[in-house]
């Protein structure tokens, strides 16, 4: 009889040995058959060029593979109601934990959502002054401006003892939410002048809303809906005339024989334009928009979204208006004041919470801040905040890029909280670029060596030590630091900010350079966004490219977003004399069988949907007739196929040659973007990559001034250098660049420095140094120039 032999050394208890957290051939996006072991309880760093599959790796393999086996523990109908993960691509995935992600995805831009309500700390102050405030008002939903007052009264029929009784009941609940706007905090206003002229009548063309042109549906409703004389001009109407133009309710009438229903104006573009997200809209009308809506704070509630009883009820003279409009750090001081044994536990929670963003770096902000007008890196800490006191252990925390925003100074601390995580016994996985936080993990995943499809492989694994001699991109350039510029440009002309006081600014005059790199810095939240984005408003002569995402469903791809398609398109077209619309696969081109995705989707409800290459074009997403057409030997599908290098090759000589598209393949090219596959889903490119296409698409707008907002985000430290290349070609070129920046690479390539501080919040808002980068690193008067110096070698 055989001996089963104990492998486990003397002493081990089995459940022990699960230190590892094994990947066995992971093919998800780019990857290449990834094997990699991962230490539990330590902090590992993926590192690598933006797009060789570092999030491929945490986020769409291990992090997702955790979650869906959560979801799988909850019951089918349970299931239901979240969302179905379908299992990654992998062969084993062993030794996961719970996994929570703590991404970088802006939050929620719906106007009621603050930092407050996003936090929980909003849901504490409600209860601790429906229990403490004076005079009492009502439960927490009174101090909510979510909540809207009603009230109502009826016959209810009950069933007792055998009969019907009918009996009479009232009920009321008595909410925050400001009547006037909403609990918005703004109202709109619309500019009539922008909407018709109104010398004219309706016959002589008086509407000027986009797509309201005289003859077609959408004017003649109201030029031929008889409720008023369409020959006089609209500022001859009468009273009621006019309300029947701009403001009636709903009422179905005939027009031209045709059932429609008619409404008034007002009402109708309230709905048809100003209920959609501005990002959403077609330019031609997100800029009428922008010129008729004017947004004003509410008189009523003067912006602070509650009721008059919910403002009228204080605790120690503060009411909970004022509580939310105190920088955090102060209002975690007022909280500590507070002294009140009814309601301790509740007072403990909320200074903890309160202190946690102080101790994050955020006790700049305020409760009532808007949650969408946080940056990537702001809103990511803001949701670290929840996970900082918890008790959990033995979890996976997934962070993508932790330092995004973040000066080299709260760089440290940042690195302090993610080993605080670890030494309570979690393991943290981190996507990171910054050389000091890599410098801290115990230990490394480099991918690479290149992106896309020159990516996707494990370069190296193991210690910093090690991947410092290690030889790969990110080795090699570990430890570059760009040195001070020589010589400095001279500047064309200057750009004049007085009396900038948006947030923060304490009325700041500032002179910001023209015609040479200015670097505007500073600690996060010192006002930096608030000078430039205050102060230089996007439009004439101005091109702003900021961090917000790319809107696109998995449709888009590089070439719809850029505009690239339609010179392809027409070039594909006029060879062969057919209608453009044919090379497309969202119109006429596309393959009946998937509408142009590729793919067949089954939903199996509460099950992961399976997605199928689609039979009839093998996922080439066009009609087989379509593919015959051919232009310099090859068909739609395999140009969209192209990586932008091999395009740009393509399209610029011989046959296929096409200026119009050869251009945007240079910008492509220029911004780094060469190994991106023209046809490539918009939703499958990293974080990086997008902030570069939005570059490359903003290059050729006619702007002399280009406001760019921190973009190195998502950069690796080769990367940046091409950066700077293109910076300075945009220069070179005659252009203005303002960047908003805290990599200490920009700053000692500017020709000019703006510092921002000292502090944040209300103790930043002040020009701390302005000259050049050199004076900064002499003069070591800020934080700024004192970590400057510091990576310089100075």
């Amino acid at each position: 009889m055989a001996t089963r032999k104990n492998t486990q050394p003397p002493g081990r208890h089995a459940a022990d040995s699960h230190d590892l957290i094994r990947v066995h051939g992971a093919r998800v996006n780019n990857l290449k058959d990834v094997s990699i072991e991962i230490p539990k309880r330590r902090l590992t760093v993926f590192t690598g060029v933006s797009g060789s599959g570092k999030s491929s790796l945490v986020f769409d393999t291990i992090a997702a593979e955790s979650q869906r086996l959560i979801n799988e523990t909850y019951s089918a109908f349970v299931q239901g109601f979240m969302p179905t993960l379908a299992r990654p691509e992998v062969d084993v995935l062993d030794g996961l934990t719970t996994a929570i992600i703590v991404d970088q995805q802006r939050m929620g831009g719906d106007p009621r959502s603050t930092v407050g309500t996003a936090t929980d700390a909003n849901a504490m102050l409600r209860i601790l002054f429906s229990r403490l405030g004076k005079p009492y008002i009502g439960s927490p939903k009174a101090f909510s401006f979510n909540v809207a007052s009603i009230s109502g009264a009826g016959a209810v029929t009950v069933e007792r003892g055998g009969q019907t009784v009918k009996e009479r009941r009232s009920f009321s609940i008595t909410g925050g939410m400001c009547p006037r706007c909403e609990g918005r905090g703004s109202v709109t206003d619309l500019d009539l002048t922008q909407l018709f002229d109104d010398s004219k009548s309706l016959n002589d063309g008086a509407l000027t809303v986009p797509g309201y042109k005289p003859g077609g549906w959408s004017y003649r409703l109201y030029s031929e809906s008889g409720l008023y004389d369409a020959d006089k001009p609209i500022r001859k109407y009468t009273k009621r005339e006019l309300h029947d133009f701009l403001h009636r309710e709903p009422v179905r009438m005939k027009v031209a024989g045709i059932n429609m229903t008619y409404e008034g104006l007002i009402p109708r573009i309230q709905k048809s334009m100003l209920a959609k997200d501005r990002e959403s809209m077609q330019p031609h009308i997100r800029e009428f928009v922008d010129r008729a809506v004017t947004f004003t704070t509410c008189p009523d509630c003067d912006g602070t979204r509650l009721t008059e009883a919910a403002r009228s009820s204080k605790i120690k003279k503060v009411s909970i208006a004022d509580a939310c409009a105190m920088q955090i750090s102060d209002l975690a001081a007022w909280v500590d004041s507070l002294d009140e044994p009814s309601v301790a536990p509740l007072l403990t929670t909320l200074h903890h919470t309160l202190e946690s963003f102080v101790e994050i770096g955020l006790g700049y902000l305020s409760l009532d801040r808007p949650a969408g007008t946080l940056s990537g890196g702001e809103a990511q800490r803001v949701k670290m905040i929840r996970h900082l006191g918890s008790s959990l252990t033995d979890t996976t925390y997934v962070f993508d890029e932790p330092t995004t925003g973040l000066h080299p100074h709260d760089i440290q601390r940042m690195n302090g909280l993610l080993q605080r995580l670890r030494d309570k016994g979690n393991t943290v996985l981190v996507v990171e670029h910054k050389p000091e936080t890599i410098a801290i993990a115990d230990h490394v995943v480099d991918l690479g060596p290149g992106a896309g499809t020159a990516g996707g492989t494990v370069c190296f694994e193991g210690t910093v030590d090690g991947l410092r001699k290690g030889g790969t991109i990110t080795g090699r350039h570990f430890d570059d630091r760009a040195a001070l510029k020589k010589t400095v440009r001279e500047p064309s002309g200057r750009l004049e900010i007085r009396g900038a006081s948006t947030h923060n600014l304490r009325d700041v005059d500032v002179d910001i350079p023209l015609g040479v790199l200015t670097v505007v810095t500073g600690v996060a939240g010192s006002g930096k966004s608030s000078l430039i984005h205050g102060s230089i408003p996007a439009g004439e002569g101005v091109v702003s490219i900021d961090q917000g995402a790319i809107r696109g469903s998995r449709r888009s791809n590089p070439a719809t977003y850029t505009g690239l398609l339609d010179p392809i398109r027409k070039a594909f077209a006029k060879a062969h004399g057919v209608k453009p619309a044919l090379f497309s696969a969202n119109s006429e081109g596309a393959c009946p069988t998937c509408n142009g995705a590729g793919v067949v989707y089954t939903d199996l409800a509460m099950m992961a949907g399976v997605a199928t290459t689609c039979e009839d074009c093998e996922g080439k997403r066009f009609q087989a007739s379509v593919l015959d057409y051919h232009l310099g030997g090859r068909d739609i599908s395999e140009v969209l196929a192209m990586p932008v290098t091999e395009a740009l090759e393509f399209f610029g000589s011989g046959e296929a040659a096409t200026p119009a598209a050869h251009r945007i393949l240079d910008r492509l090219s220029d911004v780094g973007l060469g190994y991106v596959s023209l046809g490539q889903p918009l939703t499958t490119l990293s974080g990086g990559e997008r902030q570069r296409l939005k570059l490359a698409t903003h290059m050729s707008d006619k702007g002399g001034v280009y406001v760019l907002d921190e973009p190195t985000t998502g950069l690796h430290l080769a990367d940046v250098e091409q950066l700077l290349g293109l910076l300075d070609r945009l220069v070179d070129s005659g252009k203005s660049v303002i960047v908003i920046e805290h990599h200490q690479a920009v700053m000692a390539h500017a020709d000019w420095i703006v510092d921002l501080g000292p502090g944040a919040g209300h103790d930043g808002g002040r020009i701390v140094f302005e000259g050049t980068p050199a004076d900064l690193v002499a003069d070591r008067s800020t934080l700024t120039g004192e970590h400057l110096a510091a990576y310089v070698g100075a």
